[in-house]
């Protein structure tokens, strides 16, 4: 266990022997719903699964930005994880040979008019426009028409690239179910 977690687990502990209220604050600080901190620990028992290499303060910072731009564009969690799993198996540094970036391989062409702070590499920016563009696919085209056209673009060719995002979507939802 990680000294971060060993510290938040012993505030966490002295608030609730104590009584205190900082406890109701720290979940707010957080940022994190009762839902998905339900399955917070499955997302990051996944990136470790994925990216034996990822720090804790990856870890960290990915989690934290899948459950905020999940939340900010209204998709699951667990389907950002999902894509997340197919376009880059958790790997922040991955680039693709047509030269999309990051965890959710995001092409810089499509970021650059989104006015997102940072580059599109680093990770909350990668995570916030990978779902800023999956979150308006799906309000365009419907769930299915909207996760394929995050891969093939407006000329979706084929369901491999669905299949593939919902058998690991999947696979989360029946990790968090047991």
């Amino acid at each position: 266990m990680t000294r971060t977690r060993v510290v938040l687990l012993a505030f966490v502990a002295l608030c609730l022997l104590s009584g205190s209220a900082p406890l109701r604050s720290l979940e707010g600080d957080l940022g994190l719903s009762a839902a998905a901190r339900d399955v917070s620990g499955d997302v990051v028992r996944r990136l470790e699964q994925l990216n034996p290499d990822l720090t804790e303060a990856q870890l960290d910072r990915i989690r934290a930005a899948i459950f905020r731009y999940s939340d900010k564009y209204a998709l699951d969690p667990l389907l950002v994880m999902a894509v997340i799993e197919v376009e880059s198996a958790a790997r922040p540094w991955a680039r693709s040979p047509k030269g999309a970036l990051g965890l959710m391989q995001v092409m810089p062409y499509m970021v650059n008019p989104m006015g997102l702070a940072g580059n599109p590499s680093t990770i909350e920016t990668n995570i916030e426009a990978g779902c800023m563009i999956l979150a308006d696919n799906i309000r365009r085209l419907g769930e299915s028409d909207g996760i394929s056209a995050y891969f093939w673009g407006s000329d979706i060719r084929g369901v491999t690239y669905l299949n593939r995002v919902r058998a690991a979507q999947s696979r989360l939802e029946s990790e968090v179910r047991s």
